[in-house]
């Protein structure tokens, strides 16, 4: 029998995606303790920008600064005429100072030790860990930490912790896929393109439509509303109130899923869990959910949340029949870059944004702080109507704000579809003992 890891007595640690630089920079900002990025290869979100092997070296630089850890993905399967790049990936990754390599393939996690035998090495989220043998074959292996399945409740994953000598990861919140651990051939068999490979076209997000066989042409009209019918889009997961539950199970990192999503996902989803954890941690005892919290994750897009698999119910993560859900009344519009006064923000515009508009600043360890633009200023100083993506502006502010570099400028001018928002709240409790 295995002992008890001992990770367990230390903080839960909550770990961002970064597709990109300026993601990384967002995530470590709103509170990130580690965050997982992804090269230009063999990593299985081809479609986030992700780092070359020099930017990954100055974003591990960058984290380390801060006191932030890097994972750095190479979570593909491999094929034969990829042998020889996969070991020279390896070994530019090795040298990047990355804490750590997320590998999800046994080929690639044999050259990873051949290539560095001293590098510490994560199992993903698709090597589908189901059971304490499956975690204890990677511990003898020399992995450090599994993601657990996804699939699994949290009875389960205690008995994992409790029983194999390493870390267990766990998503808390985001994009849930239709697949068995995230192992899809639907995008590869409508579009071409491989998930397995980084490049999932996001085919269970579509909308489709019925056809009897003897009726060619004629759609049957089983769509819930004028959109279409999700067959496939599976609810996002969302355990803010769990977070108790997920804590005292033993598991070392809470992940949030997400290399492709925006910046405003980001700041949200980071910074809500911050204060979640660190609330539950401050006092555990009387631990309860902030509305707030629940607001802030209701800001962002998401396609109505549930506990996923967690409960032990197997429903939990059903699509959402009604389609997709989208609050387009939050855009975002900038990063704060520099404060001239109270009320003035220097900020690279990244959507267009008018004087009068109302907007959101979000920042770290408050709810949102509702303002509005008095004044728009070119570089030049010079009054504008509007500020255009990719414009350098000074934004006035009606009222004081105590923003800061880092925090983000939401607007609240194109107000969108909301209906169907929920957040998951308590219900069944997840099966934990």
């Amino acid at each position: 029998m295995f002992t008890r890891a001992s990770h367990v007595t230390n903080k839960v640690e909550l770990l961002a995606p970064a597709g990109n630089f300026e993601k990384l920079e967002t995530a470590i900002h709103f509170g990130a303790d580690a965050v997982y990025i992804g090269g230009k290869d063999f990593s299985l979100r081809s479609h986030s920008g992700n780092f070359t092997i020099p930017e990954m070296a100055d974003a591990a630089a960058y984290a380390h600064e801060r006191g932030v850890k890097v994972y750095a993905a190479c979570n593909v399967y491999a094929r034969n005429n990829e042998k020889t790049a996969i070991y020279r990936h390896l070994e530019e990754v090795v040298q990047t100072g990355a804490d750590a390599v997320i590998i999800a393939d046994p080929g690639i996690f044999m050259a990873a030790r051949e290539v560095a035998p001293d590098q510490v090495l994560h199992i993903s989220t698709q090597a589908n860990t189901t059971s304490v043998l499956s975690a204890a074959f990677w511990a003898a292996q020399g992995a450090v930490r599994i993601n657990a399945a996804r699939e699994l409740p949290l009875s389960e994953i205690r008995e994992i912790v409790e029983s194999v000598p390493i870390e267990v990861e766990a998503f808390v919140h985001g994009a849930m896929c239709v697949a068995y651990s995230g192992r899809c051939l639907l995008s590869h068999y409508l579009a071409g393109r491989d998930a397995n490979r980084g490049a999932c076209a996001h085919a269970c997000r579509w909308k489709y439509r019925l056809e009897e066989e003897t009726r060619p042409g004629r759609y049957l009209p089983v769509e819930e509303d004028r959109r279409g019918s999700y067959f496939f889009s599976a609810r996002d997961l969302c355990m803010i109130d769990y977070i108790p539950e997920m804590i005292e199970t033993g598991i070392a990192s809470l992940k949030i899923e997400g290399r492709m999503k925006g910046l405003n996902y980001l700041a949200c989803a980071v910074g809500t869990y911050r204060r979640a954890i660190d609330a539950y941690y401050a006092d555990p005892k009387t631990y309860g959910v902030d509305e707030t919290w629940r607001e802030s994750l209701e800001t962002i897009n998401f396609r109505g949340y549930s506990t996923g698999f967690y409960t032990g119910d197997p429903s939990g993560p059903a699509p959402a029949y009604d389609g997709r859900t989208k609050t387009d009344k939050h855009r975002y519009i900038g990063k704060v870059l520099r404060k001239t006064s109270e009320r003035a923000i220097e900020t690279l515009i990244k959507n267009r944004i008018a004087k009068n508009d109302s907007v959101e600043i979000v920042g770290t360890g408050t709810p949102a702080r509702k303002n509005r633009i008095q004044r728009i200023a070119t570089d030049s100083n010079a009054d504008a109507p509007a500020a255009q993506p990719n414009m350098h502006a000074t934004l006035v502010l009606e009222n004081s704000d105590p923003c800061r570099f880092g925090d983000i400028i939401r607007s609240l001018a194109a107000a969108g579809n909301t209906a169907g928002k929920t957040c998951c709240k308590k219900g069944k409790k997840p099966a934990t003992a």
